[in-house]
């Protein structure tokens, strides 16, 4: 099938399975007349790549998944610890948001939000401190 029925049928956009193909997560035939010619099992890959990078995994480690999926010998412990990494990274990346969440609070908390041109968010901005 060609790239367009490719991308209906994976979720994905064609510019997607052209930059996949390029860094080789999948390598599609080619027909005669020379255009990508993907099979029902290039679909799957593609479906469990638009799954996987859903999840955040990143291209690598979609890679990785990829390769382990491919390898009926593979122990799922090492699925599990590449799981287990992905859920750390997003829980320390949380952690990091709600930090954010509470330095822009508590900045917005002591803004007089006036006519008055001080105002500590842009101090903050600009490495700035009331006692300067």
């Amino acid at each position: 099938m060609n790239i367009g029925t490719a991308s209906d049928y994976s979720g994905l956009p064609p510019k997607t399975i052209r930059y996949y193909e390029e860094i080789g997560l999948i390598i599609a035939d080619r027909a005669q007349n020379g255009y990508r010619d993907y099979t029902q099992a290039d679909i799957h890959k593609l479906a469990f790549l638009h799954r996987a990078r859903g999840l955040g995994f990143s291209i690598e480690e979609c890679r990785q998944l990829l390769a382990l999926y491919e390898d009926t010998s593979r122990a799922s412990a090492e699925v599990k610890a590449l799981a287990e990494q992905k859920v750390g990274e997003i829980d320390r990346k949380m952690q990091e948001l709600r930090e954010l969440r509470q330095t822009l609070g508590h900045l917005i908390k002591n803004c007089h939000g006036d006519d008055r041109p001080d105002c500590p968010i842009l101090e903050n901005l600009a490495g700035e401190s009331k006692s300067q």
